[in-house]
């Protein structure tokens, strides 16, 4: 009697818990079941990965950090020039894309930058040499944020540089992901590298279980506050060399200057604030920038666990709805809530060119690539173009539309990278960018072969039943 009392007050209680979340129907039941099957393993996976982040508290932090600074008055002066910004962007050839500009300033506080120079650097093979460049040439600073650092020839190489660095007075710091560190990076190596000067600290440490789910699936590099580097490549050998299994590694970067540097520098300090404590917002480190030079509009849309709305996602949303001619994808996988996957099949079946390019398979066994499956099958009977990459390892994430508008950045076309982890993309509104990104995404088309549903159909049930079950845990996969 007295067991049977405790088991209905805990269902009860976690019953209320999680309706009060207001979750989908789905979430919110498929938590309970796992919760009362089984209540002490559930409990554990739900503190670390089924919970959401309500703090929203990200510009009260800015605003602490900024007080009494010079960087504060810059800052308002920012925020007062976007109405007139986003307004001229609206005058131009595709001023359409303006109302995407203005929901992201709404929803993520991301600032459209105007002042910029960006370079599109397809594989590793051209963003090392670039970065490598970049690294020997700063004066004042280095600030890398990644989800993957491994200890092997290149980072030894880097690790080397920053060495040299530090001796010249530069200030050097990293920040890397355990999670994604984890079976490539050694304690021995991050000894090493602290041994040399630079400052090298884990984001969110294994031992935080709260936050383990939350991982920083960021990949940016800033050089003196001027020059920086974002979207899928991280600091890894196997990069320029593939994985097992695989001649190269298949990837989409991009190196920027200007103004949209300054928003990933901060972007960059307030993790390093929230992992060390040091507030690095001074004015050595946010130089002024010649807003007379060359002028290419840009939006660095960050969101993570802690942000109110999913900007990311909405931005995906927002760009297909937008198109009218077409859409070019690229993402490893698929793994589509249930409003991304309405928006997609539906931009197709009014006649929208929509082709996503993803990859049949990862370099390790990975769920991902299972439940991806599924999702694929569903896209291609509503006459999305899936196709399958089969070149090197496949990495890139890019978006373009209609010849006018390109995102490149971290976040995959799923679930986990637009509500758990922390990314950032950048939005370009430029014509000549996003033709040359498009220009990219057809070339990689002569490695592709269309996924077809009927071919899916004749693979064997079992492995189907596989990519079905892979599907159930699309939320954390």
């Amino acid at each position: 009697m007295a067991l049977a009392a405790a088991v209905l007050v805990y269902t009860a209680g976690i019953g209320a818990y999680l309706v009060l979340e207001n979750r989908s129907p789905q979430s919110t039941f498929a938590w309970l079941l796992l919760l009362i099957i089984f209540p002490i393993g559930g409990l554990v996976i739900y503190g670390m990965f089924g919970r959401s982040w309500h703090a929203f508290s990200r510009g009260k932090i800015l605003t602490k950090l900024l007080r009494g600074s010079e960087l504060a008055q810059r800052s308002a002066r920012l925020i007062a020039e976007q109405h007139e910004k986003i307004e001229a962007l609206a005058e131009g050839p595709h001023g359409e894309f303006a109302r995407l500009a203005t929901m992201l300033w709404a929803s993520s506080a991301s600032p459209l930058t105007l002042a910029n120079r960006l370079d599109i650097l397809q594989d590793a093979r051209e963003k090392y040499p670039r970065l490598l460049a970049d690294l020997r040439a700063a004066k004042q600073s280095i600030h890398l944020l990644y989800y993957e650092w491994a200890s092997d020839a290149f980072t030894e190489e880097v690790g080397r540089l920053l060495g040299e660095k530090v001796k010249e007075g530069v200030e050097v710091r990293i920040l890397y992901d355990p999670v994604g560190s984890f079976w490539m990076l050694s304690s021995r190596h991050v000894r090493w590298m602290r041994g040399l000067g630079v400052r090298m600290y884990p984001f969110a440490p294994l031992y935080l279980l709260h936050t383990l789910s939350y991982r920083n699936h960021r990949k940016i590099a800033i050089v003196d506050g001027r020059v920086a580097y974002s979207g899928g490549l991280n600091m890894t050998e196997k990069h320029l060399t593939g994985p097992d299994g695989f001649s190269g590694w298949r990837d989409t970067h991009c190196r920027v200057s200007g103004e949209a540097a300054l928003v990933l520098q901060a972007l960059f300090a307030t993790m390093w604030h929230n992992t060390t404590g040091e507030n690095i917002f001074q004015d050595e480190h946010f130089p002024e920038i010649d807003e007379h030079g060359p002028r290419l509009p840009i939006q660095v849309v960050s969101a993570g666990p802690d942000s109110e709305w999913k900007a990311i996602r909405q931005c995906y949303l927002a760009m297909i709805g937008l198109a009218r001619h077409h859409v070019y994808l690229q993402s490893p996988f698929l793994i589509l809530d249930d409003s991304l996957s309405e928006t997609l099949k539906s931009a197709a079946l009014s006649g929208i060119d929509v082709q996503v390019m993803i990859a049949p398979r990862g370099g390790e066994w990975s769920p991902a690539y299972r439940a991806g499956m599924t999702y694929a099958a569903e896209m291609a009977r509503a006459g999305v173009a899936v196709l399958m990459y089969q070149g090197e390892y496949f990495h890139a994430k890019t978006a373009c539309v209609d010849a006018a508008i390109c995102s490149i950045g971290s976040a995959n076309m799923d679930i986990r990278s637009f509500s758990i982890n922390y990314e950032t993309n950048l939005v370009i509104y430029d014509e000549a960018v996003t033709r040359e990104l498009e220009a990219d995404f057809k070339r990689d088309l002569e490695k592709c072969v269309p996924f077809t549903v009927a071919e899916y159909k004749s693979r064997p049930v079992v492995s189907r039943f596989v990519d079905s079950a892979m599907r159930l845990c699309s939320p954390l996969i």
